[in-house]
């Protein structure tokens, strides 16, 4: 899979959603702001927590935007490679698969 192609086509299709419910964006903007703002834990700690939701529960379009995030925050490959070796402990088979995607995701938006 193409990662970046893959992201623009989401936050277009995303867009479009957005236009047609404003006010259900707005909602989830001012949450995502509040969740994602440093405290107790760093951008990049609570970045890999919505990386293992988003291997978890299966959703691509998650794993494609938590791991740009974790790129963007400078999280090193051995960071994410142990953060996915948790997530693949605690989730099984299915959770290693996704788990292989999200490091392919990392490589992509590292290179």
């Amino acid at each position: 899979m193409n990662w970046t192609t893959f992201l623009g086509e989401t936050i277009g299709r995303i867009s479009k959603l957005q236009k047609e419910t404003p006010d259900m964006f707005a909602g989830f903007n001012a949450m995502s702001q509040a969740a994602k703002k440093s405290g107790a834990l760093d951008e990049k700690t609570k970045e890999l927590i919505a990386l293992g939701i988003a291997v978890s529960t299966r959703c691509d379009s998650c794993i494609g935007f938590h791991v740009k995030s974790l790129v963007r925050l400078k999280t090193t490959r051995e960071e994410l490679c142990e953060a996915l070796e948790m997530i693949g402990y605690m989730g099984g088979g299915p959770s290693i698969a996704y788990g292989a995607k999200a490091l392919e995701a990392f490589d992509e938006f590292s290179a």
